[in-house]
C-alpha cells in the first residue's frame, strides 16, 4: 500500500496527533501519497453544530497547516488535502461553497447521517428493517450521482441482520451505481482494527461478483494507525478471496463551488 486517502486531524475532535506524526510515519512506511480526509465543516439550521467534524472557523488553519507541510514534504511524498463530507441534500450547496473557499484536492463520501444529522438517524446502527436499509442506500446513491465524490467510505456502514435477499437487493444496487459511476468502495482499515460490523463479507462478496472497484483507506484517528499494515493484511485477504478489482490510487475527482 503506498497510498491513503482516510486521515483525520484533531480538529474533528475525536482524533489525535500531529498532522506531522502522520505524514513521517507514512514516509517511513514508503507511501507515495497521503490524504486528509478530515470530517468537513457543514453549516447547519439554527445554529446547530456537529460534534465529530471541525468547525467552519477551523478551516482555513486546516488548510494552512496542511499547505505548509505539502510543501516542506514535497520532495518525499504527495500531500492531499480532502474532507470526508455525507451527502445532505438540502445542505449540500452550501457545503460545497464552504468546502471550495480555501484549496481542496478531493472530498470522500461517509454517509453517517441519513436526511442530516439533526434528524438523529445515524446510519450504522443494527437493523432488520428495510426501509432503513434502503433510504441509506438512495441517499448514498444520490451522494455518488453528484459526482463530487472520489470514493465511497465505509459503504456498508448499515448492520443488516435482515435477510440475505434484502441484504442483496438494496446493497446491489449500491455497488452496480458505484460500478456504473466509477466510485470505488472502500474497504476501511478502522473497521478492522476495531472489529466493527464493517467491513462486511457480503457486501465485499456482490463487490467481487457485480465487478464494482475497491480501494483501502486507513481512516486513521491517530498518528499510530497513519499505517496500518496489520488491517491491510487482512483487506488483501478480503481482495484475494472475492476476487476483488482494487484500484491502489484512485483518481482525485475535482470539487466544485456548486452543481
Amino acid at each position: 500500500m503506498k497510498v491513503n486517502l482516510h486521515a483525520h486531524t484533531v480538529r474533528c475532535r475525536h482524533a489525535s496527533g500531529t498532522e506531522r506524526e502522520y505524514i513521517e510515519n507514512a514516509v517511513k512506511a514508503g507511501f507515495t501519497r497521503y490524504g486528509f480526509a478530515d470530517h468537513a465543516p457543514y453549516v447547519f439550521k439554527d445554529g446547530y453544530y456537529s460534534n465529530f467534524r471541525m468547525m467552519p472557523e477551523q478551516q482555513e488553519d486546516y488548510v494552512n497547516t496542511l499547505l505548509a507541510l505539502k510543501e516542506e514534504y514535497k520532495d518525499v511524498i504527495d500531500i492531499k488535502i480532502g474532507y470526508e463530507a455525507e451527502y445532505y441534500p438540502e445542505f449540500f450547496g452550501e457545503f460545497l461553497k464552504l468546502a471550495t473557499r480555501f484549496h481542496v484536492d478531493y472530498l470522500i463520501l461517509g454517509q453517517h447521517f441519513m436526511e442530516n444529522e439533526m434528524t438523529r438517524k445515524y446510519s450504522g446502527i443494527r437493523t432488520e428493517d428495510e426501509g432503513y436499509l434502503c433510504q441509506y442506500v438512495d441517499q448514498y446513491i444520490a451522494g455518488m450521482k453528484t459526482g463530487v465524490f472520489t470514493y465511497g467510505a465505509h459503504p456498508d456502514l448499515v448492520h443488516f441482520v435482515g435477510s440475505d435477499d434484502i441484504f442483496d437487493k438494496h446493497y446491489g444496487r449500491l455497488i452496480e451505481a458505484a460500478k456504473e459511476l466509477k466510485v470505488p468502495m472502500e474497504i476501511n482499515f478502522l473497521g478492522i482494527r476495531d472489529r466493527r460490523t464493517y467491513p462486511h463479507d457480503r457486501f465485499f462478496k456482490l463487490c467481487g461478483e457485480i465487478g464494482a472497484e475497491v480501494c483501502f483507506g486507513c481512516d486513521a484517528h491517530s498518528a499510530d494507525v497513519a499505517v496500518d499494515a496489520a488491517s491491510e493484511v487482512k483487506a488483501l485477504e478480503m481482495v484475494e478471496r472475492y476476487g476483488l478489482i482494487l484500484n491502489e490510487s484512485p483518481e482525485l475527482r475535482p470539487v466544485p463551488a456548486s452543481l
